[in-house]
């Protein structure tokens, strides 16, 4: 689809990625969102915002991909709400649940009306992201008995897992229901990890919030941070050093290495294989070692603010990393034909999990699990930042949508991010590494796209005064997928649920802001 095939008029969003802007009613808004589905387009988040103040009153906005780049449509609520486009693009059920939840503005064609996110922490008429709404009152917390689907039956039983689990992992409740071992339905309820970020966005500065924006998911600071970066930068018209975007990819690779790694070892342990988990642990732990001594945090935080980077990259240090992806590069290799010729690891991956292409497209599978299933979209290569337009991403798909498949994604990912990394190393620009950043306008709009390890991460911002913040809306690719492991279990056996979940390995803490 060109820009110019919409019907409406849309201006640019100023920034390192191709974006434009536009205000629909609710009729283009419904036409709109049509048109991009059926022209190959996705939706990439779904939020509202409170405009009242403006007298502009509540608002949805969609962020849309198109083929020229990302369309950020807005459409002013009326006073019995919107019209829903969750038969459009399915992701957008949840997501419109939650903008009910947090903001009181609902679809007025809404089939799943149940909360989503509030889960009985506020009164039904207050809305944590009205801009009224004080975020010191403290409310008694009332259970909300979630109607979970039932699925009744002879034989049929169902299993509660969650909220609260036995491992170090974060909370959310899936319900089983079964037919021996066999899974009839998964059901889940997430949203207990909600922490206000958002709201608290509100109460920053451009400055301040790049701080909380490389904390919303531990696992993704680096895609967060950037994703913010670049929207301040947007807002701002802030221009970052060319080496600065090259540390930034650098930074942004080296992420992507740690967590395939991990997820590389989780996967061959819920498949029984230690060994496995053993030789990978010790490889993610290598790559963030060397973060901290590089570059001061093991995770990366802080590395990334807006106008640039924090830290430089001397030349013992980038020898040093060079060094490292050749030492990985060799044990992947090794422990890639290790899992390929054992009979056990195979025998639990293939054919376990199954998300077709066609499954994949119709409910909006996306990043790394969409790749799996024969969705070719990264934005590394489609709608590359710099400094990717340079380094000539190898985007890795695969079509069975299996375990195996999301397990040889990981595998084809890692080496091409060393690759990637080399690259980096070899041609990164001299120069400073740091921008000033000028006073953001008021009312002045911003986004950040970027690749993450998990998916694409999206970041939309609205400044007022003083470089204060109006609105943040974050989103992590997890939001898409998080109801295709609904699908992907349905047939499997309940002890492969913990592989398959695995093999997406989707957020608790992107999903529940």
């Amino acid at each position: 689809m060109r820009i110019e095939d919409f019907d409406l008029e849309l201006d640019p969003i100023p920034g390192a990625v191709p974006a434009w802007r536009g205000e629909a009613d609710a009729v283009q808004w419904r036409a709109l969102c049509q048109q991009v589905r059926d022209t190959g387009g996705r939706l990439l988040a779904l939020w509202g915002s409170d405009r009242r103040a403006a007298e502009r009153g509540l608002a949805i906005h969609a962020a849309l991909i198109v083929r020229r780049g990302l369309v950020w449509l807005t459409c002013q609520a009326a006073d019995d709400g919107y019209p829903g486009v969750a038969d459009i693009f399915a992701p957008a059920n949840r997501m419109q649940r939650a903008a009910g939840d947090l903001l009181g503005v609902r679809a007025t064609d809404q089939r799943d009306a149940r909360p989503w996110l509030r889960h009985g922490a506020w009164p039904d008429d207050e809305f944590p992201l009205r801009k009224d709404f004080n975020a010191r009152t403290r409310h008694v917390n009332v259970p909300d008995a979630y109607p979970f689907v039932r699925v009744e039956g002879d034989g049929v039983h169902e299993i509660p897992v969650g909220p609260v689990h036995a491992g170090t992992i974060e909370p959310g409740h899936f319900r089983f229901s079964i037919l021996g071992e066999r899974v009839l339905r998964l059901e889940e309820r997430l949203g207990y990890k909600h922490k206000g970020i958002e709201k608290r966005f509100e109460q920053m500065t451009l400055a301040e919030g790049a701080r909380l924006a490389g904390r919303i998911s531990g696992d993704s600071t680096v895609a967060y941070a950037w994703a913010y970066a670049m929207a301040v930068e947007g807002a701002t018209a802030a221009a970052p050093p060319p080496r600065a975007l090259w540390l930034r990819a650098l930074l942004l690779e080296r992420e992507r290495i740690a967590n395939h790694l991990g997820d590389l070892g989780f996967l061959g342990n819920d498949a029984g294989f230690a060994f496995g988990l053993a030789q990978f642990s010790r490889l993610k732990e290598d790559v963030l070692r060397t973060n901290l001594e590089l570059f001061g945090h093991r995770y990366l935080m802080d590395r990334i603010v807006p106008g640039g980077v924090a830290r430089d990259l001397d030349e013992t240090g980038a020898a040093q990393i060079g060094a490292e992806c050749d030492a990985i590069e060799r044990a992947v290799a090794l422990l890639h034909k290790i899992y390929e010729d054992h009979a056990g690891l195979q025998d639990r991956f293939m054919a376990t999990g199954i998300v077709t292409p066609e499954l994949a497209d119709r409910l909006g599978l996306s990043g790394l699990a969409g790749r799996a299933s024969g969705q070719a979209n990264d934005a590394r290569v489609q709608f590359p930042p710099a400094p990717y337009a340079e380094l000539g991403v190898k985007m890795a798909t695969q079509r069975n949508g299996d375990v195996a498949a999301r397990v040889q994604l990981r595998f084809d990912e890692v080496g091409e991010s060393l690759r990637l990394c080399r690259l980096l190393l070899d041609k990164m620009p001299k120069g400073p590494i740091s921008a000033d950043v000028p006073d953001a306008p008021e009312g002045a709009t911003g986004v950040g796209w970027v690749e993450g390890w998990r998916g694409e991460v999206f970041v939309a911002l609205e400044t007022n005064a003083g470089n204060e913040i109006r609105r943040v809306h974050a989103h992590d690719p997890s939001w898409q997928n998080w109801p295709v492991l609904e699908h992907a279990v349905i047939g499997n056996i309940v002890p492969d649920f913990p592989l398959i979940n695995k093999s997406f390995n989707l957020s608790y803490s992107g999903h529940d802001l």
